[in-house]
């Protein structure tokens, strides 16, 4: 599995799992700590998973997590699958970078900083600021139905775009990464990139989106997802050339990204079907990578729940936002950061001093007898 050099078994090797000795160190800390345990739920065990991850015991606290939304146009908006027009990419990301979109809201109500970056929007360049558009690939993608979202070029660029990603902001200490997605077609190629994984029917994985379509678009969609699974058979085996054949640039940097981020050891919580079904090529590629990602939220999306099942990740949350954006890992975040905070900062029982010994009384010794004097 490469192209052009780029060598994705090397992943195999260089992603180890989380530390499963300091997990099991954490999970018998906590059982010494004032509160009883298991009475935080899922929460102490999100604690054992970043100590592990973190690589130390007792946990750190959560103090640089980072949101990074990918954008990128899907040429196959054109047919009418999306609730939003084909194209319309840019609108998302001048809301965010406005501080307007729901991702910017909750980012800054939260307190973290949040960084969007366009591989793929349909729109020219300048319209954009620079650091915003520095991974561009391309201008939007092709149609997955009827073509390759991306050349073989393009489709290295865009991993190798990922794989920078991670190592700047592992560079820069970001210590928790919370992924998301801008984009207008992107359900419908994460659709298909799940259908091709698990071999199932493009209706079993169709959704309505964040935008929620009528049944005419729904059908126009699964209609798409199938003639891409049709496109997709013959490169199965590659899943280099699959996010070619059906992710665009902004899903193919995003796998890179997050394998990235298991090479480095930063976690990562994942948002929508979008960033899931990244995350299941990336198991493709590295079955230990999953170990290192949470599942933020459930979307309602049927091909982010096969996607989830598969592998065996439990969203934290499960309130029917469907807006994704990375809004749901957004959400997600504060029950992170209260387990790692939680864990490095409740302190420990105090062993109860012993108690004495009871004496036991034993009878006074007799006092010896005065001598009388003696008889004169």
């Amino acid at each position: 599995m490469s192209e052009g050099g780029l060598r994705l078994d090397d992943f195999g090797d260089l992603i180890e799992r989380p530390s499963a000795r300091l997990r099991r160190q954490a999970e018998t800390r906590r059982a010494t700590l004032t509160v009883p345990p298991k009475a935080f739920g899922r929460l102490d065990e999100i604690a054992a998973w970043l100590a592990a991850a973190q690589g130390r015991v007792p946990v750190r606290p959560i103090e640089r997590p980072k949101a990074l939304l990918f954008a990128g146009d899907h040429g196959v908006a054109e047919l009418g699958v999306s609730g939003r027009p084909a194209g319309s990419t840019v609108g998302l990301v001048r809301a965010t970078l406005d501080g307007e979109g729901p991702a910017a809201v909750l980012a800054r109500q939260f307190d973290v900083p949040l960084r969007v970056v366009d591989l793929s929007v349909d729109c020219p360049v300048e319209e954009l600021p620079a650091e915003v558009t520095r991974h561009r690939v391309r201008r939007g993608s092709g149609r997955l139905d009827v073509e390759d979202a991306l050349t073989g070029a393009e489709t290295e660029a865009a991993f190798r775009a990922g794989m920078a990603l991670a190592d700047e902001e592992a560079d820069a200490g970001t210590d928790l990464i919370v992924l998301g997605d801008l984009s207008v077609g992107g359900t419908t190629a994460a659709g298909a990139l799940i259908a091709a994984m698990c071999g199932t029917d493009a209706s079993m994985v169709t959704g309505r989106g964040a935008v929620r379509i009528d049944d005419l678009a729904w059908m126009r969609k699964c209609a798409a997802i199938r003639d891409g699974l049709r496109r997709a058979r013959p490169v199965l085996g590659d899943q280099l050339r699959l996010l070619g054949t059906l992710g665009g640039a902004d899903l193919t940097a995003m796998t890179g990204f997050l394998l990235q981020c298991a090479v480095r050891r930063t976690p990562v919580v994942l948002d929508g079907v979008v960033s899931v079904a990244c995350a299941l090529v990336g198991q493709r590629i590295a079955f230990r990578a999953p170990d290192w990602w949470l599942a933020g939220q459930r979307s309602g999306e049927p091909a982010q729940a096969k996607a989830l099942e598969r592998m065996t990740l439990q969203p934290l949350l499960d309130h029917g936002v469907t807006v994704g954006e990375g809004s749901g890992a957004l959400l997600a975040l504060p029950l992170v950061r209260a387990a790692a905070a939680l864990a490095a900062e409740l302190p420990e029982r105090r062993s109860e001093p012993a108690a004495p010994e009871p004496s036991v009384s034993q009878p006074a010794a007799p006092e010896p007898a005065a001598s009388e004097p003696a008889e004169g």
